[in-house]
């Protein structure tokens, strides 16, 4: 089969396996169970046939979410043992966060001594992480007061569910406190970034204080950790197909599809208003910002399609890192925008709390005003900082608010049947919200050099290929 052919075939035999299996759901054909199985595997076939040929790692990942959802649909049971795979990859993908957060904040901010320099990218980043959520927040809010989803849900629902822990209430003291690290092992172990960061920050102005002699091999050390990491992100990589799968299998054969009929307008509200928020502010921001659209979402759609299936942020900070520098953002500005920007730029979770708090109080029957509403929301705003890294963290802190308001909790355990697929969305927006901060920054800065595209080169004439500092970092190919 020629190489050129296997794009269509690819679309062709996977959207005849969609169709007929969706008219086989609504009983407008009738087959049977075992055909319309082969019909889907076949495409499957041709699939991986497909990622033989293109072999990236972009692909592989795209082609075993669709892997996964098939098996999970018709191996319900095998597909809930394979959670298992998922969670040794996120486990691999946590082992990198905290040194690659430490050695890159160190190395972005005392490698240059330019103190003055993080002030200024400070303030700018933390002015632009407000004005979006913000934004985020209200489209939230307009989206489900326009849907009123929650309106007519039935208790029924509110089936009580022992992955959601009781949360305690928290007060403004508690979550300032929380930022602050009281034993930096212990804030790496829980996996605390936002208190990682400070630390790190601290740690990087008091090493750019000190006298050059002494500086030096901190810096090396940090600058040959934060290489290594990179390196070791690149190996965990090969295995993220088969992660990723096991997750979107375990989702699949976990939830099964037919609670979407229950709470398929909620779904549908936060993915319609999560597309509102990308076109009418993200991609406005990008224009403003002149980063070239195409380049940036080839180089966003690897960590974005992490983010997707694995419903974690953190499980795509090093692969979003590395690409937004090579897309031509400098280390420095990578290394402090991109890991705050993880507890302050939580464009997708602003969204998604604005929206469930208040589905919450229309399923209870409970009217909220609009200043109800607001302060209701921006409380939520400010105590999920720091959450990004933990898959449905978000869905806690709701119920802790939720609590704190007053509100019946059993609307937030009817969420629970979706919130798999909801996180997905949501996620995938807080990275795409983060990678373009740094553009937007750097940018700001007057230091953001978009490099050439790669792999237009024609590599078969060596007259015509240009090495480029880009390539040497270049993703790891599969197969």
């Amino acid at each position: 089969m020629k190489k050129s052919f296997l794009p269509l075939a690819t679309l062709v035999t996977i959207t005849i396996a969609a169709i007929l299996t969706v008219l086989q759901q609504y009983n407008i054909i009738s087959l049977s169970a075992d055909l319309l199985m082969a019909v889907r595997w076949a495409g499957i076939g041709v699939l991986l046939m497909y990622g033989v040929q293109k072999r990236s790692l972009t692909t592989w990942i795209l082609i075993s979410m669709v892997l996964g959802a098939e098996i999970g649909y018709d191996f319900p049971s095998f597909a809930t043992n394979l959670n298992v795979l998922s969670k040794v990859f996120l486990k691999m993908i946590k082992t990198i966060i905290a040194p690659l957060i430490f050695a890159t904040l160190v190395v972005g901010i005392a490698g240059h001594s330019n103190l003055k320099q993080v002030g200024s990218m400070g303030w700018k980043a933390i002015v632009y992480f407000e004005i979006v959520t913000t934004l985020a927040l209200f489209i939230g809010l307009a989206a489900i007061n326009i849907s009123k989803a929650g309106e007519g849900i039935s208790m029924n629902l509110a089936e009580v569910n022992d992955e959601i822990a009781p949360v305690a209430k928290q007060s403004a003291s508690d979550i300032i406190l929380h930022v602050f690290p009281e034993n930096v092992a212990k804030s790496i172990a829980e996996g605390q970034v936002l208190q990682i960061v400070v630390f790190s920050v601290l740690f990087a102005i008091g090493l750019a204080m000190v006298t050059e002699k002494k500086r030096k091999p901190m810096l090396d050390f940090c600058e040959s950790l934060s290489e290594t990491m990179f390196k070791f992100t690149n190996i965990i990589m090969y295995f993220a197909p088969v992660g990723v799968g096991a997750a979107i299998a375990y989702t699949v054969g976990h939830m099964g599809l037919g609670i979407l009929v229950n709470l398929f307008q909620l779904l549908a509200t936060l993915y319609v208003a999560l597309i509102a928020f990308v076109l009418l502010v993200l991609l406005p921001v990008a224009l403003i910002a002149r980063v070239p659209i195409k380049r940036f979402l080839q180089a966003i759609s690897g960590p974005v399609s992490i983010a997707f299936a694995t419903t974690s942020s953190e499980a795509a900070l090093p692969r979003a890192m590395e690409e937004m520098e090579k897309l031509g953002v400098p280390r420095k500005i990578v290394a402090f925008v991109m890991p705050t920007g993880y507890s302050f730029n939580l464009d997708g979770t602003t969204l998604y709390l604005a929206l469930a708090s208040v589905f919450v109080a229309q399923a209870a029957g409970i009217p909220l005003s609009w200043e109800q509403q607001l302060v209701m929301v921006f409380t939520l705003m400010l105590t999920s900082k720091g959450v990004a890294g933990v898959p449905r963290a978000s869905l806690v802190i709701l119920l802790g608010t939720v609590a704190s308001f007053d509100l019946p909790v059993w609307p937030v355990f009817a969420i629970l049947g979706i919130d798999e697929l909801m996180d997905m969305a949501r996620t995938s927006v807080n990275v795409t919200g983060n990678c373009l901060a740094t553009a937007v920054v750097a940018r700001w800065e007057g230091e953001f050099n978009p490099t050439p595209e790669i792999g237009l080169v024609d590599t078969t004439n060596p007259e015509l290929a240009v090495e480029t500092p880009a390539t040497e970092e270049r993703e790891a190919e599969l197969v």
